[in-house]
């Protein structure tokens, strides 16, 4: 039996990409990923996940990842089509192209049978959907997905540091809001790999350029 887990990295930073991953495997490699410590990206340290993210190419059938741009996930929440509904269309768009028998994900909405039923509106394949909250600590598989998620959200926040510190890109670290600080005092704008719709980034335009006018 073909099995896929799916998860996301990034989904609340102010800057950088969301990731959707997906890994497929016969489920007769799960012992596999399993025994070499798969598990929870968030549980691992940097250099681990890494590890584990050539492990989980090695042995899957298929890797696929989508990267969502912050002006995707602007469009999303401004037209109110929001950030579940957004991420549930490419979850469904992950499990088509990998076209699993079973596929397991982690379920963002509060309520996960709510959650799977977005998923499965938009699904052209007849996979059954497993939506869990945490599982990517409950299952080998998603937890793959996630390492694969975090490390490819990584190489992309790495590629931005071309134009300063960013930091991790969340809005609780002090590096991304003196960041993005610094670039509106001299720009006069938010840079164009911002979230703009974010309390955070709306916050840090509005106090930096007031303080211009005073």
């Amino acid at each position: 039996m073909l099995v896929a887990g799916v998860d996301e990295a990034g989904r609340g930073p102010v800057i950088g990409p969301m990731i959707v991953a997906g890994v497929l495997v016969d489920d007769s490699s799960i012992c596999i990923l399993e025994q070499a410590g798969v598990t929870d990206s968030k549980r691992l340290t940097p250099q681990r996940r890494v590890k584990l993210f050539q492990c989980v190419l090695e042995v899957a059938k298929s890797v696929v990842f989508l990267e969502v741009s912050p002006s995707e996930i602007d469009e999303a929440v401004r037209s109110g089509v929001g950030l579940n509904e957004l991420e549930a269309c490419k979850m469904a768009e992950v499990v088509d192209r990998l076209q699993p028998d079973v596929a397991y994900l982690d379920a963002t909405d509060p309520h996960p049978s709510k959650f799977e039923g977005r998923v499965r509106r938009y699904l052209a394949c007849s996979t059954r959907l497993i939506a869990e909250h945490n599982a990517d600590e409950k299952y080998v598989i998603v937890g793959a997905a996630s390492i694969v998620a975090k490390v490819i959200r990584d190489v992309k926040v790495e590629e931005l540091r071309a134009y300063g510190d960013v930091g991790s890109g969340y809005p609780h670290d002090p590096r991304t809001i003196n960041f993005l600080r610094c670039w509106v005092r001299e720009k006069g704008c938010l840079p164009p790999f911002t979230r703009q719709t974010w309390k955070t980034a709306r916050r840090i335009l509005d106090e930096v350029l007031q303080k211009k006018l005073v």
